[in-house]
């Protein structure tokens, strides 16, 4: 698979960055809204960039591991659920996409139930969640290869629709244990600084999660980004691997959620390292790895509130900020045209 992801260009840095400078606010007074209002521009190629028809996607997907229990306080059958709970609007991203006029839409990648053409749901099944990575790969390479052309397919569909701003979220009971050995597989960082405590995990739950972690990414043999991916597993993170390429091929800007996604970011950035030019972090997870990719992709993130629920969530409350740095850079007046002296 081939993706032509091309490189932010300088051509117009200077002339937003004079645009910026010249409102009527001392020189940074604006503080990070100004980098973010500077990344959209370069992002659309214009000094007066919009947000068209905003998007989160929350893939779902079941992980052959957490039918052992041996790495969740949840059970497995909770990820159908929680899916069944997005179509129904019960959700916490239900309800931040509501607030903020965000487009949601639910994609089953692989969840261990049939959903029988739920309504409101699409359908992109590999198959009936991963196998258990404690036995071998979780997947297939060719499934792999399927969820992240899968994943481009859905965003071309949803950039048809006028959307040039999108953010992905998640959903799948053991998914943190895979993000944590993809983030130990790409980052380098020992896989006990990678895990955390998932949806909820004892301080022992904790200690038997890294044990179990640290064996199977001893037996892993992968090298290839692609193989790395299939071995650890996580169709929706597969899912959001290819999403996360379309969407910067296409130029739109991309809201990158928190611990899992940028998992997923992790895979994506392997591919094709422009991938990151088009990226927005949206929050710093209260996973404890999380902080750690960031470090890793040397970027910050907008807000910090200790959340780590997934779903998106992050994005969706972040995305205000988003709006007052695009509003501010369209709308404020300069010191020219309100007539006010400029002391620069």
């Amino acid at each position: 698979m081939q993706f032509n992801i091309t490189p932010l260009s300088d051509s117009i840095v200077q002339s937003i960055k004079h645009k910026i400078d010249s409102k009527t606010k001392p020189l940074g007074a604006l503080g990070m809204l100004e980098t973010i209002a500077l990344k959209v521009a370069r992002i659309q190629e214009t000094d007066s960039p919009s947000l068209k028809n905003p998007t989160l996607v929350v893939f779902a997907g079941d992980h052959g591991i957490a039918k052992e229990g041996q790495v969740n306080p949840y059970p497995q059958s909770v990820t159908a659920q929680m899916v069944y709970n997005f179509l129904e609007g019960g959700a916490a991203i239900n309800s931040f996409c509501k607030q903020n006029s965000i487009d949601l839409k639910i994609v089953d990648a692989g969840v261990n139930h049939n959903f029988k053409n739920a309504p409101g749901l699409i359908d992109a099944k590999i198959e009936y969640g991963t196998r258990n990575y404690q036995q071998g790969p979780a997947m297939q390479l060719d499934q792999g290869y399927a969820a992240i052309a899968k994943g481009a397919t859905i965003v071309s569909t949803i950039y048809k629709t006028g959307c040039n701003c999108i953010g992905f979220g998640e959903m799948g009971i053991g998914n943190t244990s895979s993000a944590a050995l993809l983030m130990a597989a790409f980052t380098g960082i020992p896989i006990k600084d990678c895990v955390g405590a998932g949806t909820g995990l004892s301080s022992s739950g904790i200690a038997q999660k890294k044990e179990i972690l640290a064996r199977v990414f001893k037996g892993c043999t992968a090298t290839s980004p692609i193989e790395k991916l299939a071995y650890f597993g996580g169709f929706e993170i597969a899912m959001m691997t290819g999403a996360f390429l379309r969407a910067a091929e296409l130029k739109m800007t991309v809201l990158v959620d928190g611990f899992i996604a940028s998992s997923a970011l992790l895979v994506a950035h392997a591919l094709h390292k422009n991938v990151l030019d088009y990226c927005i972090f949206m929050h710093n997870s209260g996973e404890q790895g999380h902080h750690k990719i960031l470090e890793y992709f040397r970027q910050n993130a907008i807000l910090d509130l200790g959340m780590r629920l997934g779903e998106g969530t992050g994005a969706a409350v972040a995305f205000p900020i988003l709006q007052s740095a695009i509003g501010f850079l369209n709308d404020m007046a300069s010191f020219e045209t309100a007539q006010i002296d400029n002391p620069m």
